[in-house]
C-alpha cells in the first residue's frame, strides 16, 4: 500500500511540475473582399487568370502564394542569365524581380542601351522561357545602391524638381517608361508573357498624387499588368486612394546603412518576432529617419505581400555586416507565419555593377543618394545565390520552405495568423518563445523561430501547443519536447493528405509531395533535437526514425498515403522540379536544376556529383523509395595558382569623414599606398572551358581585384573570402593569364563597424589564393517507373 501511495504522489508531483501547454485561440477566417482593385488586364490567351482580394492573390480563382526574388540583369552578364534563372526557379522563386535602373540605359541624355547585359527585353524572354513570371520595378527613382538611386545625372543638372509631377520631370519620365513599354511589348501577362507585376517608384513618402500619375502615364504607354505596387513604406503624406497600388513590405536582419557603428542598432531585433504590424522600422533609417512601425489605416485590406525580405546584405565603407544563414531564413520564415502571402527576397541573386560614363555605385559625394560609400564594383549582397552563382547556405534553407509554400499554399494562404497569449515583451526579452500559428479555425501550421541574430537564445524545454480551434483544443505533441537555441520549423495539424487520409499533427516540417496513380508521397523534415512522430486520425500516434523508406503508407478510400521524413541534412538536398512531363523529387548535396529532359548537377566536390530521384526509373538501383539517377560526369583538378608580392603596404590612410557624416571610402588615389600581390594562373589554364571560382582570403580596409589594370571586383573587408568566377573574364585574361590583388591597410580606431571578431586596425595581409573548381554533370530523371 505504501509503494502505491508514494507512486501516486510522484505522478501527482510531475504533473504538477510540467510545464503547461504554450495557448493560442484561432478562429474560421472571414470572407476575403475583393472590391474596389483598380487593376490591369488580369487574364492571359489561354484563360489564365491572376486575381487579387484582401488576403491573398490567386491564379486561375484558387488561392496563390508565389515567392519572388530579386535579381538585377543588368548587374549580370546576359550570357549567364538563362542559367541563373533556372537556379532560382530551383530554389522555389516563381517570380523574378528586377529594377531598371535609368541610368543604366540613358546614362547620356537621349542615348539608350538596350542591348547586351541591359537588354531587358531578352532578360524577360528568358523568364518566360525557363517559366518564371517578373516583376519590373520601373523607377523612376529605384536606389538599389545605385549612383543617384537610379536618376541619370543629366536629369540632377536640369532645373526639375525630381520625383514630383513637376513638367519637365515627367516630360523625361514619359520617354522612359515608353521605352520601357516597348521592351516588355508582347510580354506582358495579357499576351502570355512573363510580366504580372510592375512597381512604381520606392520608397516614396510624397503625395500620392505623384505615384498615381506615374501609373496613368504607364497605363497611356501601353503597359497593362495584372498588379500595381509600391513599397508599403514609408507612410506617405496622405493615404493612397484604395486599391490603387498594391503595398509592399519587407525587413532586413541588420543594415548597412545605419549611422551607428555597434551591431543590431535600432530594431532590427523586431525582424525576429512574429507580430501583426507589417511596416518594418528599420528599412531606410538613413534616409527616413528612427520611426515607429505602425501600418496606414488601410493595410487590413490589402494582402499581405513583401518585396524586401533581405536575402542577405550588403557592407558600405562604415558598415561591414558579416550575415549569417540563419538569420535569412529566420526572417523569412517570421514573415510567412505572420501572414505574410508573397515571401519576396531582396537580393535573392547577388551582382556586380555594369561600366559606366561614370561610376554607377551610391557614394556620398554624388548630388543624391548620397547616405553611404558603397563598392564600386560588388553587389554580392551576401545573397542566396551570389554574384558568380554560388549556392549559400541560405539558398538550401530556404528552399525547403519554398518547396513547401508551392506545394501547400493553396491551403496556406487563406490562413489568417494568430499570435499565442504570451508573447516576447521588450527588446531584451530573449526568453520568451516566439511562435505563432495559421489556421482555418480546424487545421493549419505551427511556426517557430528561436534565432535571433547576434543574440543567445535559450532552449526551451517541455515544450507542447494547445490550440483553441473551432470544434476542439489540440494539445500536442503528446510528450512535450525540447526545442534547442537556434531552432526554426514549421509543423502541420488538421491537414488534409488526400484520399481520406487526415494528418492530426506531426512533430516533422512538410517539404512537398509528388502524386502518382493512386499514390501521393509526402516529404517531411526532422526537427534536429526533436523525435519526429505522425498522428494520423484514427490512428496512435508513431514516433519515426528519419530516413529514405517510407515511414508510413496509409490506404485510403481511393488510393494510398505514403510518408517520408527525412533527416535534416537529407531534407537541405531534396529538390523538386519539373522534367520529362512531370514532376520528380530529387535528393542530391550537389546544386539541381531542372530541364526539359533531365537535370544539370553542380558541385564544387566531384563525389557528390550523384542523385536520386523519386519515382524511381525502370530498373535502377534504389535506395530506399529512391532511384539512382545515371549521369555522366566531368573530370578536373584544382590547378594550383603562383603569388608574388608586387607592392608593400604603406601607411595606413588617414580616414575623413564624408559629406553626410560617415567614414568615406578610398579612391583611386588611396591605392597607390595599397600592398599588391600578382596572381598567376597556370600556363595552359583555360577559364572558358572550365567553371572555377578564385578564391581570395586577406585582411585589411579594402581588396581590388584587377586584370590587365582595370578594376573587375572589390571588397569591404568583413571577414568573408572575395570570390569571383573567372569564366566571365576568360578574354580579359588572355595569354597572360594573370591578376593582382590590391589591399589597403586598416588603421587602429577607423569609425568603421566591424564583426568583432575582426575590429581594431589590420595590417594588409594576402592570406591565400586558390582555385576552387565547381564540377558539371548531366543526369537523365525521365522515364520514371509508375
Amino acid at each position: 500500500m505504501t509503494a502505491r501511495i508514494l507512486a501516486l504522489l510522484l505522478g501527482f508531483q510531475s504533473v504538477m511540475t510540467a510545464s503547461p501547454p504554450l495557448e493560442v485561440k484561432t478562429s474560421g477566417p472571414s470572407v476575403p473582399a475583393s472590391e474596389g482593385f483598380r487593376m490591369g488586364s488580369s487574364v492571359a490567351p489561354d484563360g489564365s487568370s491572376i486575381g487579387i482580394n484582401s488576403r491573398f492573390l490567386t491564379k486561375n480563382g484558387k488561392p496563390w502564394m508565389p515567392v519572388m526574388g530579386e535579381f538585377h540583369y543588368s548587374r549580370c552578364p546576359q550570357a549567364e542569365w538563362r542559367e541563373e534563372l533556372l537556379r532560382m526557379k530551383a530554389g522555389g522563386v516563381d517570380i523574378a524581380a528586377t529594377y531598371v535602373f535609368w541610368n543604366h540605359h540613358e546614362e547620356l541624355e537621349g542615348v539608350w542601351q538596350w542591348s547586351g547585359d541591359r537588354d531587358l527585353r531578352k532578360f524577360l524572354q528568358l523568364c518566360k522561357e525557363t517559366g518564371m513570371l517578373a516583376s519590373v520595378r520601373m523607377g523612376p527613382w529605384c536606389h538599389g545602391e545605385v549612383r543617384n538611386g537610379g536618376i541619370p545625372d543629366w536629369v540632377l543638372e536640369k532645373s526639375w524638381k525630381i520625383r514630383s509631377d513637376d513638367k519637365g520631370y515627367l516630360q523625361a519620365v514619359e520617354r522612359l517608361y515608353e521605352q520601357i513599354a516597348k521592351q516588355i511589348d508582347g510580354l506582358q501577362w495579357k499576351d502570355g508573357g512573363p510580366v504580372a507585376i510592375v512597381q512604381f517608384e520606392n520608397e516614396f513618402r510624397g503625395p500620392p498624387e505623384h505615384l498615381l500619375t506615374l501609373k496613368r502615364i504607364a497605363e497611356e504607354k501601353g503597359i497593362d499588368v495584372p498588379i500595381s505596387t509600391k513599397t508599403g513604406w514609408p507612410a506617405m503624406n496622405r493615404p493612397m486612394p484604395f486599391g490603387e497600388m498594391l503595398p509592399l513590405f519587407g525587413a532586413y536582419a541588420e543594415g548597412f546603412w545605419d549611422r551607428s557603428l555597434r551591431s543590431m542598432p535600432g530594431k532590427y531585433w523586431a525582424a525576429f518576432r512574429f507580430a501583426n504590424v507589417r511596416t518594418d522600422a528599420a528599412i531606410a533609417t538613413e534616409q527616413l529617419g528612427e520611426r515607429a512601425a505602425e501600418d496606414e489605416a488601410d493595410a487590413h485590406r490589402y494582402p499581405y505581400l513583401t518585396c524586401e525580405i533581405g536575402g542577405g546584405m550588403m557592407s558600405s565603407y562604415h558598415r561591414r555586416i558579416l550575415m549569417h544563414p540563419a538569420d535569412v531564413e529566420a526572417v523569412a520564415l517570421v514573415k510567412v507565419g505572420s501572414g505574410g502571402n508573397l515571401p519576396g527576397y531582396y537580393m535573392y541573386h547577388g551582382g556586380v555593377n555594369p561600366e559606366g560614363v561614370t561610376t554607377l555605385m551610391e557614394e556620398q559625394a554624388t548630388k543624391i543618394t548620397n547616405y553611404n560609400d558603397m563598392p564600386v564594383k560588388n553587389y554580392d549582397f551576401q545573397a542566396p545565390l551570389g554574384s558568380f552563382g554560388q549556392t549559400r547556405p541560405h539558398y538550401h534553407w530556404l528552399r525547403r520552405m519554398h518547396l513547401m509554400i508551392r506545394d501547400f499554399g493553396e491551403v496556406l494562404a487563406p490562413m489568417p495568423s494568430f499570435l499565442p497569449d504570451k508573447i516576447p515583451g521588450g527588446a531584451a526579452d530573449l526568453s520568451t518563445l516566439r511562435w505563432a500559428v495559421r489556421s482555418d479555425g480546424n487545421s493549419g501550421f505551427l511556426f517557430v523561430n528561436n534565432h535571433q541574430r547576434g543574440a543567445e537564445m535559450p532552449g526551451h524545454r517541455e515544450v507542447s501547443f494547445s490550440i483553441q480551434q473551432n470544434d476542439q483544443n489540440l494539445v500536442w505533441p503528446e510528450k512535450p519536447v525540447e526545442i534547442l537555441p537556434g531552432a526554426r520549423f514549421i509543423w502541420p495539424f488538421g491537414i488534409d493528405l488526400g484520399y481520406g487520409v487526415r494528418l492530426e499533427w506531426a512533430t516533422a516540417q512538410p517539404i512537398c509531395r509528388i502524386d502518382e496513380d493512386n499514390r501521393r508521397t509526402y516529404f517531411f523534415a526532422e526537427t534536429p533535437g526533436v523525435v519526429p512522430v505522425i498522428k494520423i486520425a484514427g490512428r496512435p500516434s508513431k514516433p519515426v526514425k528519419p530516413a529514405r523508406t517510407a515511414a508510413m503508407e496509409i490506404q485510403g478510400a481511393d488510393g494510398a498515403v505514403q510518408l517520408v521524413v527525412l533527416s535534416d541534412p537529407d531534407s537541405l538536398a531534396l529538390w523538386k522540379g519539373r522534367t520529362d512531363g512531370r514532376d520528380r523529387v530529387i535528393l542530391s548535396k550537389a546544386d539541381v536544376t531542372f530541364h526539359n529532359t533531365g537535370i544539370s548537377l553542380r558541385s564544387r566536390n566531384p563525389e557528390e556529383l550523384s542523385a536520386l530521384v523519386f519515382p524511381p526509373l525502370d530498373g535502377s538501383p534504389t535506395d530506399g523509395i529512391f532511384g539512382l539517377v545515371p549521369n555522366g560526369e566531368t573530370a578536373g583538378g584544382a590547378p594550383t595558382v603562383g603569388i608574388r608580392q608586387i607592392r608593400k603596404a604603406g601607411p595606413p590612410r588617414e580616414i575623413a569623414m564624408g559629406r553626410n557624416k560617415v567614414a568615406a571610402a578610398p579612391g583611386e588615389y588611396d591605392f597607390r599606398k595599397a600592398a599588391a600581390w600578382e596572381v598567376r594562373l597556370p600556363d595552359d589554364y583555360d577559364a572558358e572551358s572550365r567553371d572555377d571560382l578564385l578564391r581570395i582570403r586577406y585582411h585589411g580596409d579594402v581588396a581590388r581585384l584587377r586584370i590587365g589594370g582595370k578594376l573587375v571586383l572589390d571588397d569591404f573587408f568583413n571577414g568573408r573570402p572575395l570570390e569571383i568566377g573567372l569564366r566571365r573574364f576568360a578574354k580579359s585574361l588572355g595569354e597572360e593569364r594573370r591578376l593582382t590583388v590590391e589591399i589597403l591597410s586598416l588603421p587602429p580606431g577607423a569609425p568603421v563597424f566591424l564583426p568583432e571578431s575582426h575590429s581594431g586596425g589590420m595590417t594588409a595581409e594576402l592570406d591565400g589564393v586558390t582555385l576552387v573548381p565547381r564540377f558539371h554533370a548531366q543526369g537523365a530523371a525521365g522515364a520514371a517507373a509508375d
